[in-house]
Order: C-alpha cells, then sequence, then structure tokens
C-alpha cells in the first residue's frame, strides 16, 4: 500500500519532509498547503503534487496522513482536527509551548484513537541509533552517564526566537529526548545554568544563547547536555555515553570523511553547516518509520506522550534556571 500524504507548511521543514516522502517507496505525496501560495506551488512543482487548503485536505478521501510543518503555535489545533477527521498524523515538534495545551491535544488523539508521531528526527540519525544499539546489546554494560553537546553554527533571527519558545523549548527539547532515548530511565530532577554571550540582543528579547543542563534519573543515572548557538567551526553535534563495562561515542559528522596529511599537519573538511544536510538520513528515515507504522498497524514512536515528557524538561529547566536550584518533576503536575 502506498501511503497517501498532505504536507501541511512548505517553508524549510516542510521542504526537508517533502524530500523524505518522496524517497519512500511506499508513500506519495498527494498535496501540500501553505499561507504562502508561492511556498506551496514551488513544492509542488518539484514533487508532482497538488496545491490544496487545509480544510480541502481534511475533507479529503485521496489522504491518509499528514505531516504537519506550520508555526508551532498551530500545531494542537492541527493535530485535533486531523484526529477527528481519522488521519494518521506526524508533527514537528513540538505539539504546543504550554504543557497544559499538549496535554488537552493529547487527551483528544487519545479519544479519536489517532495514530501521532512527533518529529524528534535525531531518535533515527544512524550513529545515534548505532550507539542506542549498543546499549540495548549490552556492550557498554549498564549505562550511568551521557554527555551531549548540540551547538548551532550562528543564531537565528532576534524575529525567530521571539516565537520559538527559548532555547530550552526550542533546541534543548531535541537533546531532552535524546537523554530519554538514551539513558533508558525517566528524569527524575533537572538543573539548568543560562547565559547570554553571543549576543546581549538575545537578552532583550527574553531567551538565552548559552545553556548548560544536568538531568538526574531516579536510580541516579546522568545526562550532561551542553548548547550554544554559535559554533564557529560548523554544527557541532555529540554524543558520549559511559557505562558500566565501557563507553560508546558518536563523533561529529562531515560531508566528505577524509583526511589530509601534509607538512602543515593532518586536516580534515568542515562539519556539516546545518541540520538540514547533517540529519538528512534521519528524516528519511523517520518518515519511513512514520509510513511503517501505518501501514502495519504498530506503535508510532516518538509518540505525543515522548513529546509531552520532553516540554516538561523543557519547563523543568526554565524553572531551574530562573530559580537556581534543582527541579523535580513532580513539581510540574
Amino acid at each position: 500500500m502506498s501511503l497517501r500524504i498532505a504536507l501541511l507548511g512548505a517553508g524549510r521543514i516542510g521542504r526537508v519532509h517533502a524530500k523524505a516522502i518522496a524517497s519512500q517507496s511506499n508513500a506519495t505525496l498527494v498535496a501540500v498547503a501553505d499561507a504562502f501560495e508561492a511556498a506551496a506551488n514551488e513544492v509542488a512543482g518539484e514533487y508532482g503534487c497538488d496545491v490544496r487548503t487545509v480544510d480541502a485536505i481534511l475533507a479529503a478521501d485521496d489522504i491518509d496522513a499528514v505531516v504537519i510543518c506550520t508555526p508551532t503555535n498551530t500545531h494542537a489545533d492541527l493535530i485535533e482536527k486531523f484526529a477527528r477527521a481519522g488521519k494518521a498524523i506526524f508533527c514537528e515538534k513540538p505539539i504546543d509551548l504550554d504543557l497544559k495545551r499538549v496535554r488537552e491535544c493529547l487527551a483528544e488523539v487519545e479519544d479519536c484513537g489517532a495514530t501521532l508521531m512527533l518529529g524528534f528526527n535525531r531518535r533515527f540519525d544512524p550513529h545515534f541509533a548505532a550507539v542506542k544499539d549498543a546499549i540495548t546489546t549490552g556492550k557498554i554494560g549498564k549505562v550511568e552517564q551521557v554527555n551531549i553537546t548540540s551547538r548551532d553554527p550562528g543564531l537565528p533571527p532576534l524575529d525567530y526566537i521571539d516565537v520559538s519558545g527559548g532555547i530550552f523549548r526550542d533546541m534543548t527539547i531535541h537533546d531532552f529526548d535524546m537523554a530519554r532515548f538514551l539513558l533508558g530511565d525517566e528524569i527524575a530532577t533537572v538543573q539548568a545554568s543560562a547565559s547570554c554571550l553571543v549576543d546581549a540582543k538575545v537578552a532583550e528579547h527574553n531567551d538565552f544563547d548559552t545553556a548548560s543542563v544536568i538531568l538526574t534519573t531516579g536510580s541516579g543515572r546522568q545526562c550532561v547536555i551542553s548548547n550554544s548557538r554559535r559554533a564557529t567551526y560548523g554544527y557541532d553535534q555529540r554524543i558520549e555515553v559511559h557505562g558500566s563495562d565501557g563507553m560508546i561515542a558518536a563523533e561529529n559528522q562531515r560531508p566528505v570523511s577524509i583526511e589530509i596529511a601534509n607538512g602543515d599537519g593532518f586536516t580534515r573538511p568542515p562539519l556539516h553547516d546545518f541540520f538540514m544536510t547533517r540529519y538528512t538520513e534521519a528524516y528519511a528515515a523517520e518518515i519511513a518509520a512514520f509510513v511503517a507504522a501505518i501501514n502495519d498497524g504498530t506503535a508510532a514512536t516518538p509518540s505525543g506522550k515522548d513529546g509531552e515528557l520532553a516540554l516538561a524538561l523543557a519547563e523543568a529547566a526554565l524553572k531551574s534556571e530562573a530559580e537556581g536550584r534543582a527541579v523535580s518533576l513532580t513539581e510540574l503536575v
């Protein structure tokens, strides 16, 4: 069966997903919707799909599933609408910036019996997935410590910061999900510290550009996350997991993996310049997993609950930074 998919949102991340859908042999991009007609027309022209309104997609009999890549403040409403319409849903993170609203949305999804998968694409990166596999198969024993380094090449536009929900909800949320994925144990407390070291104007927009977080599980396992909005050397994405019997690491990736040795020393090509190229394989793999879950009738993962828990960690980090203390997840009822 070829899953018939509509894309909601033809912006930067929407185009990434359009390419991922087109790479699947058992899925078809049927339609695209975007508030900006030119953007929708461009995607339609490239992938041979229709341009339709959201309402037309909602009522369509020739669409089985939607991939939501619209602005964050539209996610929860769209998820609920398409859940009621009986269509499977893939949505970029987060479901909403408000934890209460996320929980309301997930209750509606559950009542409708709808399929919902969240876009935490890093779980599907082949390098990070290999780390998880090594953990699962016992190659390093019991996990004790995880270190996640995630640094962007540069600041996003300041007007984006205003609507992003801030660094913890927008950037670190991927690392919160990865921490849960690798630790295999739910996080109990969050200790966060954040600053504005890249650009003082970020503080004027009530956000940070540099952050460190310590997560501790109920059994005492730890994860340390290091974030920055500035890495002059490229898109810095590394993971290290230490266990009772050893350690496994996923290093930075480059478009070309070569090393040159000459009289000037050893040199390698630069890192990927951002997520669109670094995580190309991950985006294709997560869409493949979404399609497989629907076609096979299996649970879609990461789930809406995974999205809720990652946002709860972001909320705990914000509270921790503001109050200068470790925050228990039990405080976010």
